[in-house]
C-alpha cells in the first residue's frame, strides 16, 4: 500500500530543529514523538541515517516529511498515535518503535524518594529494567546525573550516537529516564553525558547496571534480573541460627578467579555454575559453614581482586550472568553453606567509564582531594555525607542481600572510612566539624547501612574489616555502636602470626603475643582471620611463614597453630589454599596447587582442618560462647619458659567443657600436669600430632582421667603428654 501523504505540518523552527539534531535541546520529549496539532496528531522523528521516514499504523502508512533545513529530521501527520517507524536510506530499510511515543515510567513516589535520597531499593528505580510499558516490551533506563546538560543512552542499537536517544529529565531530582522499546537482555549500553559546560564526557557505564561486558570492554549490559524462582525457602527461614554469636562459624575465604582454573580451556576460571558444583562440594566436604568471596562486583582490573569496583550492582561477568551467580548461592544453601560477599563502600577507581566526575562534577566523590582521593590506592573516596550517595551505597548493600539471597556482607577497609587522617600526613586532611579526625559522615553511613539491612533482611550478618581500636564496632546502633554483627580481629592475627613465625627457641621472649589477645577478646564479636592479605605482597604462604629446617617441622608448627586458632575464642576464617599448606604465595592469575593437596603432609594438614571444623561444629564449648568472657578460663598463661598455654572453654548449661593445650616448642613434655574444670574422663578429641595429620602419633592414648589433685586453680587435674609442636583438645565425657 502506498504511503498516505497528508497535508504538511507546521515544521519546527530552524533553531529548534538544529538543537534537536545536535542533541542540545533541553526537553527533547516536548518536540519528538507524537503531539497534538489542532485536531491532528503530528509525529516528529530524528534519525540521521534516514533519507525517508514512514509511520506505520493500523489505519495505514503516513509519510513523514523531511525538514527543509535539518537533515535526518522528519515530521508528518499520522492517523493514530499507535505507530511504528520505517526508515529508508543508503539502500537499506529498517523498522523500529519510537521511544518518544512512550511516557515516563518512574512515578511520583519514586521521584520523591530519589530526590530525598531515601529510596531504600534504589535499584528498582534506577538502572536498566526489561519490562512492558504502554503495550511495548523494552528496557527502561534511568540514571542520576543532576548537573548534566543532557544525558543519552547509547549502544549499537543507535550507533553509539548520543543525539538519537536523549533522555527525559525528572524535575529537580537529577534523574534522567527513557524507555526504549525493542531493547532487551544482553544489549550493551553506556551513557553519553554532556556536562554543564557543554562538553561531552567519556562514555559512562551505568552505576546501577546489573551486568557488564567482559573486561577490558567497559560497557554495561542489560540483564533481566527478575523472575529467578528461588527454591531455598527452608534455608532462608532458618539461617538466623547459623549466623548468630552462639553458632559455629568457620569461613572459607575464596577468590573465585583463582580457586581453580580450566587449563584445558585456556586457563579460564570456573563459571558460577561450575563453582556451584566443585567449590560448594569441596567447602562442604571440608566442614566449613560459610563461603566468603572476595568482591564479585564488576571491576575493570583483575589485579585489584575486585577491591576497586566500577559496577557495584553487577555480579562480575567473568564467571557468568546474574542468574548463574544465583545458581551458586542456591547450591551453597542446599549444602548448608552460608554465602558472604566482600563489599567495598569506601572507594572506587578513577577509570574514565566509572563514577569519577560522573556528570562533569565531583558527584559521587569529594571535590577536595584531601577528602576525595585515597593516596594508598590511587582511588576516589565517596562523599558519604551526600544524601544521594549514601542512599546509593546503603541500597547496594540491601540489593545483594535481597536480590541474590546472600547471607552476609564483610565490609572492606572500614578503618580507612572511619578516620579522615587515615594514611595522611599533617596538612593532608580536613578535620570534621568538631575539629577531630573521625569521619562523622562515614560513621553515619555505616550505622545506617547496618540498621537498614538488619531491619529489612532477617537472619543476615555483617562483618567489619577494622584494624584500629575504634569502639563498639559490633555493638548495635541503638546502643551507640556501628551496628556490625562481627569484627575481624586484626590485632590477634598480627600478634599470633608474628609469634608463630619465630624459631621456637625465641618464642619465650614473645609469650605475651599469645596471651594479650585475651585481654580484649570479648570487647567485640570477633572473627579470627587468616585472610588473603596475609599471603600476598611478599608475605609468603602460611606454610612459608613457619620456622623449621624440614617440612616435618614446618607442617608441625602450622598444625599446632591451626589447633590453637580453632580452640581460641572467636569465629574462624581461612583463605583458600592454606587449608592444605600451599607452598607458594597466592597468585591471583594462577590457581591453587591442587596437585600438592592430595599428597603427604599437605593431605594430612587438609584432614586436620576438616576435623577441626567438625569438632568446632559439634562441640558447643568451642563455639557457643565464642564472644563471651564466661566461655573462657585461663588454666596456664605463665609458662613462657616452655611456651605452653592451656585454657578451658565452656558452652551453655549442660554442655561438656573442653580444654585446649598448646606446646609451641619441639620438646615432648611427658606427664605435664594440667588443671581440669570437671571430674572424670576427658577424651582426647583432637591431637595435631596424630599420624593421620602427618605427626608422630604421640599423645594420650585417646584420653585422660582426672585426679583429685588441685592444679591451675582447679580441684581436678591430670598428667598429660604434650607432643612437640602440637595442640591437643580434650573434651569432658563425664
Amino acid at each position: 500500500m502506498a504511503a498516505r501523504k497528508p497535508s504538511l505540518p507546521e515544521f519546527l523552527p530552524g533553531d529548534v530543529a538544529r538543537r534537536i539534531a545536535a542533541g542540545q535541546h533541553e526537553d527533547p520529549f516536548a518536540v519528538l514523538g507524537p503531539h497534538a496539532q489542532g485536531k491532528a496528531t503530528v509525529v516528529t522523528v530524528f534519525d540521521p541515517g534516514a533519507e525517508r521516514m514512514v509511520a506505520l499504523t493500523a489505519k495505514g502508512e503516513a509519510e513523514l516529511h523531511p525538514h527543509p533545513e535539518v537533515r535526518g529530521l522528519f515530521q508528518g501527520k499520522v492517523p493514530s498515535a499507535d505507530y511504528r517507524l520505517r526508515g529508508q536510506g543508503y539502500g537499506g530499510q529498517w523498522d523500529y518503535a519510537d521511544a518518544y511515543r512512550h511516557g515516563p515510567v518512574l512515578g511520583e513516589i519514586d521521584e520523591y524518594l530519589l530526590g530525598e535520597g531515601t529510596h531504600r531499593r534504589l535499584w528498582t528505580a534506577l538502572g536498566a529494567h526489561v519490562r512492558d510499558h504502554e503495550g511495548a516490551r523494552g528496557t527502561h533506563f534511568a540514571i542520576w546525573a543532576p548537573n548534566a546538560r543532557r544525558v543519552s543512552v547509547v549502544g549499537a542499537f543507535n550507533h553509539w550516537d548520543g543525539r538519537r536517544h536523549p533522555m527525559r529529565r525528572r524535575g529537580a531530582t537529577g534523574v534522567w529516564e527513557i524507555f526504549l522499546p525493542g531493547i532487551g537482555e544482553g544489549e550493551p549500553y553506556k551513557y553519553e553525558i554532556i556536562g554543564a559546560d557543554g562538553r561531552a564526557l567519556p562514555l559512562k557505564a551505568d552505576p546501577v547496571g546489573f551486568g557488564a561486558e567482559h573486561p577490558p570492554a567497559t560497557a554495561s549490559v542489560v540483564r533481566d534480573i527478575a523472575g529467578y524462582g528461588w527454591k531455598d525457602g527452608d534455608w532462608m527461614a532458618a539461617r538466623a541460627a547459623r549466623n548468630r554469636r552462639d553458632a559455629p562459624i568457620s569461613i572459607y575465604e575464596v577468590h573465585l578467579g583463582s580457586w581453580r582454573r580450566k587449563w584445558d580451556q585456556g586457563g579460564r576460571p570456573l563459571s558460577y555454575k561450575e563453582a556451584a558444583e566443585d567449590l560448594v562440594n569441596y567447602a562442604h566436604h571440608m566442614g566449613f559453614t560459610h563461603l566468603e568471596f572476595l568482591p564479585l562486583s564488576e571491576h575493570p582490573f583483575d589485579g585489584s581482586w575486585g577491591y576497586q569496583p566500577v559496577g557495584l550492582y553487577a555480579p562480575t561477568v567473568r564467571h557468568g550472568p546474574p542468574h548463574e551467580f544465583r545458581d551458586l548461592v542456591e547450591a551453597a544453601h542446599r549444602r548448608g553453606l552460608g554465602v558472604i560477599l566482600d563489599w567495598v563502600p569506601g572507594h572506587f577507581p578513577t577509570d574514565a567509564h566509572g563514577l569519577g566526575r560522573f556528570d562533569g562534577t565531583a558527584l559521587y566523590e569529594h571535590a577536595d582531594p584531601k577528602e576525595g582521593f585515597h593516596q594508598d590506592w590511587n582511588t576516589l573516596i565517596y562523599n558519604f555525607g551526600r544524601a544521594e550517595v549514601a542512599n546509593f551505597l546503603v541500597s547496594n548493600a540491601l540489593y545483594w542481600l535481597e536480590e541474590y539471597h546472600v547471607d552476609g556482607l564483610r565490609v572492606d577497609a572500614v578503618a580507612s572510612m572511619l578516620y579522615r587522617d587515615y594514611s595522611r600526613r599533617e596538612g593532608e586532611w580536613v578535620p570534621n566539624v568538631h575539629g577531630g579526625r573521625e569521619n562523622l559522615e562515614a560513621i553515619a553511613l555505616l550505622r545506617r547501612m547496618n540498621a537498614t539491612v538488619y531491619g529489612e533482611v532477617p537472619g543476615i550478618l555483617t562483618a567489619a574489616e577494622e584494624s584500629t581500636s575504634f569502639p563498639a564496632v559490633s555493638q548495635p546502633v541503638d546502643a551507640g555502636g556501628l551496628g556490625f554483627g562481627y569484627k575481624w580481629n586484626m590485632g590477634w592475627m598480627n600478634d599470633t602470626l608474628d609469634y608463630i613465625r619465630r624459631e621456637p627457641v625465641h618464642r619465650k621472649h614473645h609469650h605475651n603475643q599469645i596471651t594479650f589477645g585475651l585481654v580484649y577478646a570479648f570487647s567485640e564479636n570477633f572473627i579470627l582471620p587468616i585472610s588473603h592479605d596475609e599471603v600476598v605482597h611478599g608475605k609468603g604462604s602460611m606454610l612459608g611463614k613457619m620456622p623449621g629446617g624440614s617440612d616435618a617441622e614446618r607442617f608441625a608448627n602450622l598444625r599446632a597453630y591451626y589447633g590453637f586458632m580453632w580452640g581460641h575464642p572467636g569465629k574462624k576464617l581461612l583463605f583458600m589454599g592454606q587449608e592444605f599448606g600451599q607452598q607458594a604465595e597466592w597468585n591471583h592469575s594462577a590457581d591453587l596447587d591442587w596437585m600438592a593437596a592430595g599428597h603427604g603432609l599437605h593431605a594430612g594438614l587438609q584432614r586436620l582442618v576438616r576435623d577441626l571444623n567438625g569438632l568446632y561444629r559439634e562441640t558447643p564449648a568451642l563455639h557457643r560462647k565464642d564472644c563471651e568472657g564466661e566461655g573462657f578460663r585461663w588454666l596456664e598463661a605463665e609458662a613462657g619458659d616452655i611456651s605452653v598455654f592451656a585454657w578451658a572453654r565452656f558452652g551453655g548449661e549442660g554442655d561438656p567443657p573442653a580444654v585446649v593445650i598448646c606446646n609451641f616448642t619441639p620438646v615432648e613434655r611427658l606427664l605435664w600436669r594440667c588443671g581440669l574444670p570437671a571430674e572424670g574422663q576427658w577424651r582426647e578429641a583432637l591431637n595435631t600430632d596424630a599420624e593421620a595429620y602427618g605427626g608422630g602419633n604421640r599423645g594420650n592414648l585417646g584420653g585422660v582421667r582426672s585426679e583429685a589433685v588441685a592444679w591451675h586453680g582447679q580441684a581436678q587435674s591430670a598428667a598429660v603428654t604434650l607432643p612437640p609442636l602440637s595442640t591437643i583438645i580434650l573434651v569432658h565425657e563425664g
